[in-house]
Parts: C-alpha cells; structure tokens; sequence
C-alpha cells in the first residue's frame, strides 16, 4: 500500500452524512491541534499499545532519511490513551493530508479517561503493509534513529519530548515512549545527557 493514503480514507470512510465525529489522537494529535473542534475530551482506547513503529517521509523526516512516529500495534489486554476531539466532517480534509504519511482511518471505541462512558469515533493507524512501515528496533536504536532525524515539521525529536511530555500531563504510564525518551536523553549532546 502507498504511504499516501489521502484518496484512500476519503474512499473508504466517507464522512459527509454526519454532523461531527470523534476523533482519538495518541500521537501529536495529544499536543499539537492544528484544526478546529467542538469539543476536546482525554479519552483511552483498549486492545492497542503505541510503538515508534512508523517512518515519518514527509513531517518528522525526509523521504530519503524517514524519522519514526508512532502508530498502534494490536495487544490484548492493553490500553493507550490519549485525546480525543468532536470535529464536524470537513475537518477530515486537513487531517487526512497531515496523517497521509501510511495512515488509515479506522473505527474504534473511545472510552473517556476522567468519567465513565465510551462513543465510537476514528483513529488514524498505520499497519506493516503500507510503504512507510519501519517496524520493530530495540529502544535504544529507536533513539538514535529519532537523534538524527529532522524534517518540515522540525526534529523527530521534538515529536518525541513532547509527546513524552503530554503524556505526563494525562498522568499515563507509557513504558515504550518514556524508556525511548530515556535513551534519547543519554545520548551524547542531548539535554539530560551525562557530561562527559
């Protein structure tokens, strides 16, 4: 599958009958909203784990140097949260080209993270099959690889601290982001590395 998957979402999920639609982010989505919404809500999906997992061509990286962003990888029995945000279906168009990078929309259950209740809303995923697909890399390689990325949107590092970052303010326990987090810090000339 292309990593441009624009025209595929539009396709597969047309949006337009509906008055609003939820959406959960669980990567800069939780940090970064560059789109207008109705509502914003810190919510949790189950069954999913984030992982560094998926090259970044065109935001966190280049097409010839990819940085790494996270996706979602089935678990049973796990939980990543995140946030999510009511926006109105037109709103789709910008996200679909800032999530064009091998993502996919699809459904899920989003259950709130500060009362009970769940609604059905959207999530962007990028699986193995699509062309952007790095995949697995022990924590430490998965830093470095982030150390020495840099695109449009800034360094893939930046993507990393705060992502990091607004998971502290969720008050949520992710051992993937923060032991990356953690070797990113110990790599020489990066804030929190020892001196030497």
């Amino acid at each position: 599958m292309s990593h441009n998957t624009i025209a595929l979402n539009k396709q597969r999920q047309p949006l337009d009958h509906l008055e609003s639609v939820w959406l959960f982010g669980y990567g800069s989505l939780i940090y970064k909203a560059d789109f207008p919404y109705l509502q914003r809500r810190p919510a949790f999906i189950r069954g999913w784990q984030r992982r560094f997992w998926q090259g970044s061509h065109d935001h966190r990286g280049t097409p010839e140097a990819p940085g790494r962003v996270a996706t979602l990888i089935e678990k049973p029995g796990a939980r990543c949260a995140g946030m999510a945000y009511k926006v109105t279906p037109d709103t789709f168009d910008h996200l679909d080209h800032r999530e064009k990078n091998g993502y996919l929309r699809v459904l899920t259950q989003l259950q709130w993270l500060d009362e009970p209740g769940e609604t059905e809303g959207l999530v962007y995923m990028a699986s193995s099959d699509n062309d952007a697909w790095l995949g697995p890399a022990s924590e430490a390689d998965i830093a470095a690889h982030i150390a020495r990325s840099e695109g449009p949107s800034g360094p893939n590092s930046e993507y990393l601290l705060k992502l990091a970052e607004a998971l502290r303010e969720l008050d949520e326990q992710d051992e993937h982001v923060f032991a990356v987090e953690q070797a990113l810090l110990e790599l020489p000339g990066h804030k929190g590395a020892a001196s030497t």
